[in-house]
């Protein structure tokens, strides 16, 4: 009977064993199936990511505008030049006519011009033409009132000689009491003609008397201009301050109107510009920040600035698109215009907010939960979400403390879809 005892005992020793073996392997089995990660505060940073290619501040193409034949070519590629600097000029002797008048033409403008502005021939002359013309006005306006009033004139008497000649013989005074209509008409003539010539002499006079009349000067560089920029059909110059980056001539090399010549390009600023969707557009904002990436520049990254955001769309094949320019603030010689850059645009940003993955919400019944690992157990806790960016959420609720471990996957009766759940708040 002792014996049957003993033997009882030791089964129940072996199966408590075994229960308690088996129910730790099983707890640790189901534990280890678990992907779990801690809840942390952070930051939720909400981007609009887009492609887009890398362009110089400015950029031009020079083209010949006369055809000959080149002469100099006073750059190479990489060269950075100064806005009018000449790049290249032709011969004169390969030139048309008129650009080779031209240089005749500027000289004589210049000179008329240099008279005009230096010269007091002008004021000179025009101050005594006035003076004239305003005495011959007087004289001629006292002449014709003379002749509306009575007046009288001193006549020489003569007499005959016997040899057939006239001698004075005395003075008679003759009074006359009004001039005829026809001596009258002629002294109004003599008088319109007077102050015509004084009205044109004052206006001549009041041009040059403060100075050199602006219309005047204007005309003047207007024909200089005129020289000067058929001269310069001639030349090549630069536009603006810039860095030579393609030349498509030679000297001796025959071009025509449209040859193409040089490319600058203005290296001061980098931009690239990138088509957001209408959905993302109002989202940015001048002088958000930026990150930029290339895949010819591996394991680098590069900051930027939003500073230009287009105001009307464009229709590309029903989808309608806005233009944001950004530039880069921090380039280095390995960015080079015409790479395609990966941009990302810093919409909006909270700092120290408790964060969810998105992953290991589930909704159930209606409401957002997760599963936490407790005791090596998953525990269902509801919660409410707040912003949402880069597979992470904010946690507006209260009942998840920090340090918590949230299981990405949880028991699969309890998963209802997959992903971020459907109709979840915050920015993309």
């Amino acid at each position: 009977m002792k014996k049957t005892w003993i033997i009882i005992a030791v089964v129940l020793v072996i199966a408590v064993g075994a229960f308690f073996v088996v129910n730790t392997k099983t707890k640790n089995e189901a534990v280890s199936e678990y992907q779990t990660e801690k809840v942390e505060r952070g930051n939720l940073t909400a981007v609009v990511g887009a492609t887009g290619t890398v362009r110089s501040n400015q950029s031009a193409l020079l083209n010949w505008q006369t055809g000959g034949t080149v002469d100099q070519v006073n750059v190479s590629v990489g060269d950075n030049i100064s806005e009018g600097a000449t790049l290249a000029s032709l011969k004169n002797t390969s030139l048309s006519q008129s650009i080779i008048m031209a240089q005749a033409d500027l000289v004589n403008a210049e000179k008329t011009l240099d008279d005009l502005l230096r010269s007091g021939t002008a004021a000179a002359q025009a101050r005594v033409d006035l003076r004239d013309a305003t005495e011959t006005l007087e004289s001629a306006q006292s002449y014709r009132d003379s002749l509306d009033e009575p007046y009288e004139y001193d006549k020489i008497t003569y007499r005959d000689t016997p040899g057939g000649g006239r001698v004075p013989t005395g003075i008679k005074t003759i009074k006359v009491e009004e001039a005829d209509q026809e001596t009258k008409d002629k002294a109004d003539e003599e008088l319109a003609l007077a102050q015509a010539r004084y009205d044109d002499a004052l206006r001549a006079w009041e041009r040059v008397a403060s100075g050199p009349n602006e219309a005047d000067v204007a005309a003047a560089q207007a024909r200089v201009d005129a020289a000067q920029a058929t001269l310069n059909l001639a030349l090549l110059t630069a536009p603006f301050d810039g860095t030579v980056t393609q030349i498509d001539i030679m000297p001796g090399d025959q071009v025509a109107v449209g040859t193409p010549g040089f490319r600058i390009d203005d290296f001061s600023r980098l931009l690239v510009d990138v088509e957001l969707s209408e959905i993302d557009i109002n989202s940015v904002e001048l002088g958000q920040t930026v990150s930029l990436s290339f895949d010819a520049i591996l394991e680098k990254e590069y900051s930027g600035k939003v500073i230009e955001v287009g105001q009307i769309g464009k229709d590309t094949q029903g989808v309608i698109n806005f233009m944001v320019t950004v530039e880069l603030i921090d380039p280095d010689e390995l960015v080079r215009p015409g790479m395609t850059a990966a941009v990302n645009i810093v919409v909006k940003e909270i700092e120290n907010v408790t964060l969810v993955p998105n992953k290991a919400v589930r909704l159930m019944d209606g409401n957002r939960v997760v599963y936490l690992l407790k005791d090596g157990f998953p525990e269902m806790v509801e919660i409410r979400l707040g912003a949402s960016a880069g597979g992470r959420s904010v946690l507006v609720s209260d009942n998840i403390e920090e340090g918590a471990e949230i299981i990405l996957n949880p028991p699969s009766e309890s998963m209802i879809g997959n992903g971020p759940p459907s109709g979840h708040p915050g920015v993309r």
